[in-house]
């Protein structure tokens, strides 16, 4: 099968789909999964979610994570990083390669990224008005999140720290959605968004181990740089480990359905992966299957997940 096509200028001749196709849209799934837990969370407490509120959180939660994307690509830019990148497995690693194949300047990036950013915040403004002040503090955070991950001086991947960013970045996003409907804080959308976040922050990590000798070359301490790529393989079953604890214990803990041991199943895509990623961690150009197969293992735990709690011999009265 052959590899998907780099973005050229040429095949991008509309200005709006050349920067709407920079935001790498196809991997904000996992923030539409993130935000539909977070209404299912409401849902299972006994609360009638609002479908307006609900879109204009899902639509400025996308918003959010397209901006950081657009960010990340403009500081690994910046980098040198994903220049030196000869190893990538696009579209999963290496940036999008919209300033690498010229479709957009390094300056119309950066300023896009952060135009994006900034049109969260009138909206994140108005979510607070009509559901608790409190959220504020929410939407601060994932911004902080978003931004920091890539941007100097924190440069939170960088620093080995990536993954706690993420965790922190897809638990803020189910608590937020949650919050909007709730107007306040509960405990539930955290029993059920941690494990969750915890996968998406392994997506991210192994997208590091094709991505390891640029990063390195251009000075990006991620976690795999540390630990160097035989060890780090470990890191990605403790992170999927705790991914899937963190529910069952839920369960067992009386905070979550018994009904949410369904979202126990990609548990086999994850392991799945893992053996992959043992035994081609040091072949980047064989880890695009186990690449995919962790992105599919977060959605489909999310999804059912969202779905479960949503069924309505689950909710709570």
């Amino acid at each position: 099968m052959s590899k998907p096509l780099e973005p050229t200028l040429e095949a991008l001749p509309n200005p709006f789909l050349r920067y709407f196709a920079a935001t790498r849209p196809a991997f904000l799934s996992v923030t539409f999964v993130g935000c539909l837990l977070g209404l299912a969370t409401a849902t299972f407490s006994g609360i009638q979610v609002g479908p307006a509120l609900a879109t204009a959180t899902l639509f400025f939660a996308l918003m959010a994570h397209a901006g950081a994307n657009v960010i990340n690509d403009y500081y690994d830019a910046l980098s040198g990083c994903d220049a030196a990148n000869t190893e990538r497995q696009f579209p999963f690693t290496g940036g999008s390669r919209f300033i690498q194949n010229g479709v957009l300047s390094l300056r119309a990036t950066g300023i896009f990224g952060y135009a994006l950013l900034a049109a969260v915040i009138p909206a994140g403004l108005w979510l607070t008005a009509v559901s608790g002040a409190e959220l504020l503090l929410i939407g601060l955070a994932g911004l902080v999140v978003g931004w920091a991950y890539s941007a100097p001086p924190l440069q939170l991947q960088s620093r080995g720290l990536g993954e706690f960013a993420i965790t922190a970045g897809w638990l803020l996003v189910v608590v937020g959605s949650d919050f909007v409907q709730r107007h306040g804080f509960a405990f539930v959308p955290v029993a059920a968004g941690l494990g969750f976040a915890l996968l998406v922050a392994n997506v991210l990590y192994i997208n590091q181990f094709p991505d390891v000798k640029a990063d390195a070359g251009a000075g990006k301490h991620t976690l795999v740089v540390k630990l160097g790529v035989a060890r780090a393989r470990w890191g990605y079953a403790v992170i999927a480990a705790l991914a899937y604890g963190w529910p069952l214990s839920m369960v067992l803990l009386g905070q979550l359905p018994a009904t949410a041991l369904i979202a126990l199943l990609p548990a086999i895509v994850s392991i799945a992966a893992a053996r992959q990623l043992w035994s081609r961690a040091g072949q980047p150009a064989e880890l695009a299957p186990a690449l995919k197969l962790t992105i599919l293992a977060a959605s489909a735990h999310g999804l059912l997940l969202a779905i479960m709690m949503s069924l309505p011999w689950s909710r709570l009265t």
